[in-house]
């Protein structure tokens, strides 16, 4: 059974600081970089965008309701919180 999880994300400036935060905090992440978008696939069935990591990059406040102006598709279960955004597969 495929338990992957993915992100689809603009590929602009803004978003480039969630895409190194994505890295720094899952370790099993795949990048690929297209002209539009930026797909950001996870093979363990859990992928973590943490505020205090997105914060540590951009320098200022970031709430993880951010990430939705920048977010074209993703696949998993959604879990938010005040200090992160998650993806997950239900097993």
């Amino acid at each position: 059974m495929n338990h992957n999880v993915f992100l689809a994300l603009q590929n602009n400036e803004e978003a480039r600081s969630l895409i190194e935060a994505i890295e720094m905090d899952n370790s099993d992440a795949s990048v690929v970089h297209y002209p539009a978008m930026v797909k950001i696939d996870c093979p363990g069935g859990r992928l973590v965008v943490n505020r205090e990591t997105v914060e540590s990059l951009i320098g200022r406040p970031w709430d993880p309701q951010e990430i939705h102006i920048n977010l074209i598709s993703l696949s998993g279960n959604v879990e938010e919180d005040e200090d992160s955004f998650a993806l997950v597969r239900s097993h």
